[in-house]
């Protein structure tokens, strides 16, 4: 009789984990907004996150100012960010190149995402370029797998979205599935859902994937719903009807503070019923706002891990805060 395995004799992990909690970022345009940045930085760090993600420009266009925040995240901050790339309008070499660039400045999480074809119509290809995500994800394994040895053999883990409702340009749910799902055989860890204003939507992905044999974890991506006019724009891009009752809600109200109630009240019931359907985390769309999004998190009361320096064994909610 084989002697009992280290697995078998060692007794079971809990199999609970703590909720995930990240936020999108997107780098600065001037330096006024910087400095708001640098204020919502501040205030979301001390949430203690688990990372936090930097949009990165169509093709490109804000390259300079996305790796400096990156670089700055990283040498002045605890947060881990993780570097949106986006492959639309890039050739293999070109992004070879940004990617090696990420990892020598310290990154090891990337969203790798297609990116928005040209508003034109024109076609955004060109010889050696890249046209989908499932390619930007091959080849970020490839340069890490030449670049393992500088990494001490670590892995960078890549991100990619997902989306509850359909995609604009895709032809059905279940293709937006099947892609999800090569995602995943191409080398991604886990996915962030694009924003979606309906629970059911999520549950169903949910219920789509895991049926399709998609295992990654899928981050329901939420956006406090604090501004009427966001909240239609966004209906417009992703082509899913806001809830009427919201949008209702939000245009009686009176002034801006109403306006924030309405909308974090809404935005914490979605969050709720996407933890109870079994999500693994909270991905926040902050727009650069702080005040919003830890409205958010107070309401939610999620347990954090205790930041380093404090007793490991303890993890309490966020802490509750009179926010004007």
């Amino acid at each position: 009789m084989s002697p009992p395995s280290l697995i078998q004799a060692v007794s079971p992990v809990s199999t609970t984990a703590p909720i995930a909690l990240s936020y999108e970022l997107f780098p600065p345009r001037n330096a006024s907004a910087s400095a708001t940045l640098w204020n919502t930085i501040r205030e979301l760090e001390s949430t203690n996150p688990d990372y936090v993600s930097v949009t990165y420009g169509a093709n490109g266009s804000n390259r300079d100012t996305a790796v400096e925040l990156l670089n700055r995240l990283l040498s002045e901050t605890s947060l881990r960010p993780l570097a949106h790339l986006t492959c639309v309008g890039n050739t293999a070499d070109e992004l070879a190149a940004i990617i090696s660039e990420l990892l020598d400045h310290g990154v090891r999480g990337i969203l790798a995402l297609r990116g928005d074809l040209p508003k034109d119509g024109s076609s955004a290809s060109k010889e050696g370029s890249l046209s989908y995500a499932q390619d930007l994800i091959d080849l970020i394994r490839r340069v890490e797998q030449r670049r393992s040895a500088l990494l001490c053999a670590g892995k960078v883990a890549i991100g990619v979205a997902a989306y509850p409702a359909k995609h604009p340009e895709s032809p059905s749910i279940e293709h937006d599935v099947e892609v999800l799902l090569a995602k995943q055989r191409s080398g991604a860890d886990f996915a962030i859902t694009q924003v979606f204003f309906h629970a059911d939507h999520y549950k169903d992905l949910i219920r789509r994937a895991r049926r399709a044999g998609v295992s990654i974890p899928i981050i329901p991506g939420v956006m406090p719903f604090t501004s009427l006019r966001r909240v239609q724009r966004l209906g417009v891009m992703t082509g899913v009807d806001p809830a009427p009752k919201l949008l209702e809600a939000l245009g009686r109200a009176e002034d801006a503070r109403e306006s924030r109630r309405i909308g974090v009240d809404a935005t914490v019931d979605l969050a709720r019923a996407a933890l109870d359907a079994g999500a693994p985390g909270i991905h926040l769309y902050t727009f650069n706002e702080h005040a919003a999004a830890l409205e958010v998190l107070d309401k939610l009361q999620l347990l954090r891990p205790a930041r380093p320096g404090a007793p490991k064994e303890f993890s309490q909610p966020l802490p509750v805060r009179n926010i004007q």
